[in-house]
C-alpha cells in the first residue's frame, strides 16, 4: 500500500494474491473508507464490501492513468506501486536470490528505507546502533 497523502509505504509478504489476502492486508494497512486505487486484478473485486471505495485502471485497454474528475490529473493510477516493486526488486537484485523464509525481512528493510526518504547523521546512528554524542559545553 502507499499512501498518497502521507508517501508513506506499507508492503506485505504474502504466500498468493487471492481476494481473501489481499482483503486482509488492504484491511489491516488502511482505514475504514480509504478509497483504493487498484489495476483490475479480480482479487481486489471484494474491496469495496470491506469499506474501502475502489477505482480501477485497466492495463489490458492501454489505460494506465485516468482523470476521473476533469481537472487534469489523472489522480486514477496504480503507478506508485509499479515503480516501487521495480525499487525492491533493485534493491534485492545484489543478494543474487533470496530464501523465502528471509523475504519478509529484506522487505521490511527496503520498506523502512523507503520510509525514511532523506539520511541524517541520527539515522546513520541508529542503523549503526550507536548512541548520541554527548554535547559538549564550554569550560
Amino acid at each position: 500500500m502507499a499512501g498518497r497523502d502521507s508517501g508513506k509505504v506499507k508492503l506485505s509478504v504474502v504466500g498468493n494474491a487471492d481476494g481473501p489476502t489481499l482483503e486482509r492486508v488492504v484491511r489491516r494497512a488502511t482505514e475504514p473508507t480509504t478509497h483504493v486505487n487498484t489495476d483490475e486484478w479480480m482479487a481486489y473485486d471484494g474491496l469495496p464490501e470491506i469499506h474501502r471505495p475502489r477505482s480501477t485502471v485497466c492495463h489490458a485497454d492501454g489505460e494506465w492513468a485516468r482523470d476521473d474528475d476533469g481537472d487534469g490529473v489523472r489522480e486514477v493510477h496504480c503507478n506508485t506501486l509499479e515503480g516501487l516493486w521495480t525499487g525492491l526488486r533493485n534493491f534485492l537484485r545484489p543478494f543474487r536470490g533470496v530464501h523465502k523464509k528471509y523475504l519478509y525481512q529484506y522487505v521490511a528493510m527496503f520498506e523502512w528505507s523507503y520510509n525514511v526518504k532523506r539520511v541524517t547523521s541520527q539515522f546513520i546512528r541508529a542503523l549503526l546502533g550507536i548512541e548520541a554524542p554527548l554535547t559538549r559545553f564550554p569550560s
